[in-house]
């Protein structure tokens, strides 16, 4: 057996636009229902997770994990400029409460992607107010997170940027994606700082923010090297570095892309890919965290996203145990890796692809909104009771 290190974490993550629904004061929620929107179909009540998490928790903890990631919607806390809602902060502390009551560990991300509608109108993240503003809403969560360790600020700020800089959101971890804005970035890096000199007054917490890692790899033609490190830099390797010093890094893995001298190539046509489009890869995983390590000077690191989308459940479990093979690798190497959260817990909203591309250990109807644990989760949930393969 592939054991894992003694108090090593197991679970899966989520993120709150995608699973809880009706988050109606959001930018997303705005996008979604805009004339002539890129989005196949809006998020609505997405899976209820709103409502439904202690069930949703409980389906975890029963498999065997002891983690569970998600996130507390900054729109939702935050639903006007200025005007805090009370009973939005005591929901996320009922989620928190709930997890540890069920044995999981919480790791709990500030922000995921979505921001409230108020804040976009205002500037986005190019208001010269930006990182005033968001670690206004850090401090206000601060008292919630009382108990919380692990502390996750911005969820992939490298593809926060990219969309930023005029990335369609149905392509997010994908072939060719477009520059990023580079003063976004810089001004996320900023928020990041703040945000974890805030919540480190949080006695045990610990900051980190979660990158997307894209495991580009060079064709080895002439002029490919230099191409990949022009390309990856400002997406991925930039943030990396920038994670030196922090508590811990997210490393968010799922497929690779090949960059030739001309820059990254499409899918090839004879490998098998899920159901967003990008190649069936389990590698990327130790390759993201390999590259994490290295390049934020040997920052522990969380894995916080891990998975691919496809109606066939075997494949899901043959992805996840060849992935968890290479992050054993990485963790024999020496590199200090504290948990493995699976991307997702429930099938969700993908954002501009909706909900066709399903990533859960978890269905559910649409409907009724009934949950259908699948194969995968019992899967997981074993390998989290050995803790190893």
């Amino acid at each position: 057996m592939l054991e894992f290190p003694d108090g090593f974490l197991w679970g899966a993550a989520t993120a709150a636009h995608q699973v809880e629904g009706n988050n109606t004061t959001s930018n997303w929620w705005q996008m979604e229902h805009a004339p002539n929107t890129t989005m196949v179909e809006p998020s609505g009540d997405a899976a209820d997770h709103f409502h439904r998490y202690p069930e949703d928790m409980r389906l975890l903890a029963d498999a065997g994990l002891n983690s569970y990631r998600f996130s507390v919607e900054w729109a939702r806390i935050e639903p006007e400029r200025g005007f805090i809602s009370r009973a939005m902060i005591d929901h996320y502390r009922r989620m928190i409460d709930t997890a540890r009551e069920l044995g999981l560990d919480p790791t709990v991300t500030l922000m995921h992607f979505t921001v409230p509608q108020w804040f976009q109108r205002d500037g986005f993240w190019r208001a010269s107010d930006a990182v005033d503003l968001f670690s206004r809403y850090v401090e206000t969560v601060l008292p919630i997170l009382d108990g919380v360790k692990y502390v996750c600020t911005i969820n992939e700020p490298n593809i926060a940027a990219m969309l930023a800089g005029g990335e369609d959101a149905a392509n997010l971890v994908a072939y060719g994606l477009p520059n990023p804005d580079l003063a976004v970035a810089d001004t996320l890096l900023d928020a990041h700082h703040r945000a974890s000199e805030i919540v480190h007054s949080v006695s045990g917490a610990q900051a980190g923010w979660t990158i997307a890692t894209q495991a580009f790899h060079s064709t080895g033609e002439s002029g490919a090297d230099e191409k990949l490190h022009e390309y990856g830099h400002p997406r991925d390797f930039w943030y990396l570095e920038r994670s030196a010093g922090d508590d811990f890094v997210g490393v968010q893995a799922y497929t690779r892309t090949f960059i030739g001298p001309e820059g990254p190539r499409p899918v090839a046509s004879d490998v098998e890919t899920t159901l967003t489009g990008w190649e069936f890869f389990p590698a990327a995983l130790e390759l993201g965290v390999r590259s994490a390590w290295e390049l934020s000077g040997g920052v522990p690191i969380l894995v916080t996203e891990n998975g691919i989308a496809t109606a066939d459940d075997t494949r899901r479990i043959a992805y996840t145990q060849g992935a968890l093979e290479g992050l054993h690798r990485a963790i024999s190497d020496g590199i200090d890796v504290r948990a493995y959260q699976h991307w997702s817990a429930l099938d969700n909203y993908e954002w501009a692809s909706g909900f066709a591309p399903t990533f859960g250990l978890i269905g559910f109807d649409h409907e009724t909104f009934a949950r259908h644990p699948k194969p995968s989760l019992a899967w997981l949930g074993e390998v989290a009771r050995r803790n190893g393969l």
